[in-house]
């Protein structure tokens, strides 16, 4: 069976990750992996998830299979994070949600569910997107294509070609859109272009898959949200796939979510037993602990504060980066203009490097950045800045 089996590439930022661990500098910058640092170069465990974890371990009383669905109990709370809990789809029944393995479960999952009730449907992701999105729908079967994004000479959203394209996709089809902090390049749409993106789709007679992954990362648990309220606000149907990876700080928990959005309260228990059949087929019920402890944070009022600041304070921190690497970019008389910078969102942020200034970036100071010149803006503190924004100079010029 195995012998004539051809390798395949590994993961370039797996790649990358490999690369950094085994550099011996010791003033070396991670600036590629995607995870949320502190100041002291650590991904954090949030204090209110250790308390979480405390209440856990006395209060729990077994490791009993939870059901594919997943714990009941989460699935309300996530959709009331996310559209809150008088939102008219929550009241009417339109929604349902299955607790998955991280939010690339929940978009494997998508997958699976968009190859079993539509196999001709296509995926449309933007260019550039998330590496795995094609990974994870190829995987699944379904064919996936890229519509236009990002505007390389404006360092801005391509918001014209990005909707003559949506105008030119056959009905049915399945358009992913990041809800906010677009991985990788930070650049989100303005309220007036998710309103004119919200038309085009629900015009086209679309199906948005909205990718939730980073909410409360970019401005604000609300208003990270604002385009998949749009989107919902004309589309009947929608598919969500959310991660608490990064703002609960859980990634090694695995969890994650899909919601399904019907026109009414019957087809969405009717579409959500086929949800419920591609998870059986694939990993059959999620792991628990993660769903236990974002269940017990916003399930407690006290907890639920907490967890909010400690949210606030990784965004502000981000923002802080943000306007310090442009600050100090500019004091240096830096020959670019790194202003667009501040205006992304997230931790990520297409720098506007070029692929010989990151390779020079790494061989000379051991700095680690993805080729396109995407950066992780978390990666930065202020022990590192001076000297990144040094070498930026020097690669640049």
């Amino acid at each position: 069976m195995f012998e004539n089996v051809k390798a395949i590439p590994g993961d370039a930022l797996l790649a990358l990750m490999v690369a950094f661990k085994s550099d011996p500098n010791p003033n070396k910058i991670d600036l590629g992996v995607g995870v949320y640092k502190n100041d002291s170069g650590q991904t954090p465990i949030l204090n209110v998830v250790k308390k979480a974890e405390a209440y856990l371990i006395e209060h729990e009383q077994s490791k009993g299979y939870i059901g594919t669905n997943g714990a009941p109990e989460l699935g309300p709370l996530l959709q009331g994070l996310m559209l809150g809990q008088d939102h008219p789809i929550i009241q009417e029944g339109r929604i349902a949600t299955a607790q998955t393995p991280g939010g690339t479960g929940a978009l494997r999952v998508a997958g699976d569910l968009i190859n079993a009730v539509s196999p001709n449907a296509k995926i449309w992701v933007s260019d550039p997107t998330w590496s795995n999105h094609f990974h994870v729908f190829a995987g699944a079967g379904v064919e996936v294509r890229t519509y236009p994004y990002y505007d390389a000479k404006c360092n801005a959203l391509a918001i014209d070609a990005m909707l003559e394209n949506i105008r030119q996709m056959p009905a049915g089809d399945v358009i992913l859109l990041h809800a906010s902090c677009h991985n990788p390049t930070g650049i989100d749409p303005s309220f007036s272009q998710w309103q004119q993106i919200s038309k085009a789709v629900a015009d086209q007679g679309l199906i948005p898959l909205i990718d939730c992954a980073y909410q409360g990362f970019g401005e604000g648990l609300e208003e990270d949200v604002q385009g998949l309220k749009m989107l919902l606000d004309l589309c009947p149907e929608a598919i969500i796939t959310t991660s608490c990876s990064k703002n609960f700080g859980l990634y090694n928990e695995r969890i994650g979510a899909l919601s399904l959005v019907t026109e009414n309260a019957e087809h969405c228990r009717v579409a959500f037993s086929q949800v419920a059949n591609c998870i059986r087929a694939n990993y059959s019920n999620p792991p628990a602990h993660g769903a236990a402890i974002v269940t017990t944070i916003l399930s407690d009022s006290d907890l639920r504060q907490q967890w909010e600041q400690e949210l606030a304070d990784m965004r502000n921190r981000i923002h802080r980066m943000r306007t310090e690497l442009v600050s100090s970019l500019q004091s240096l008389n830096c020959n670019r203009d790194f202003s667009f910078i501040q205006q992304q969102k997230g931790m990520f942020s297409y720098s506007g490097l070029s692929k010989d200034e990151v390779l020079y970036l790494r061989e000379h100071y051991g700095i680690y950045a993805v080729e396109s010149g995407r950066i992780n803006i978390a990666g930065i503190n202020d022990r590192n800045l001076s000297l990144l924004s040094e070498a930026i100079n020097k690669a640049i010029q």
